[in-house]
């Protein structure tokens, strides 16, 4: 079985415990869930994922002391990332020093997305840049119409 992701400025957290040989990986795209984050759903937020994967992979035998941690992602991509691939890297590295979890490997930040494969069973990983944007995103220029003009479909 192989786990696979494509990140950007999101971040994925694999974990495995060798003796139990057990793994699992999460893919999240913002740290924590702030005030003005009101409505949107946990399952986008570090925080929780963070938790829903460890507390997971303890039920199913695999012990604190012996997991392995390897982190991906948090580039800053089109060149406007408001920080938030820094911000997700900043955040899953002080996480896991508050849980006294060890970094095994980890490949953050840069300009390019990255496409991650984790075997579970093993703890292998790959990790795959994706090509170079060639031209920055230039949206389309916006259509004016005059007062009086009628437009056709």
């Amino acid at each position: 079985m192989v786990l696979t992701t494509v990140l950007g400025s999101c971040i994925a957290v694999c974990a495995y415990d060798p003796l139990a040989g057990i793994g699992g990986m999460n893919h999240f795209l913002l740290p924590e869930k702030g005030e003005q984050d009101g409505g949107r759903r946990n399952t986008i937020f570090g925080s929780y994922l963070m938790e829903l994967l460890l507390n997971e992979l303890y039920k199913n035998g695999a012990r604190r002391e012996r997991l392995q941690i390897k982190l991906f992602g948090g580039a800053c991509m089109l060149n406007s990332c408001f920080d938030t691939g820094e911000r997700n890297a900043e955040f899953i590295l002080r996480f896991l020093a508050d849980e006294k979890l060890p970094v095994m490997a980890s490949s953050l930040g840069g300009l390019r997305g990255r496409r991650i494969e984790f075997f579970p069973v093993s703890g292998r990983s790959r990790q795959k840049f994706m090509a170079e944007t060639k031209e920055d995103f230039v949206p389309p220029p916006a259509t004016v119409t005059r007062p009086g003009e009628v437009e056709l479909f």
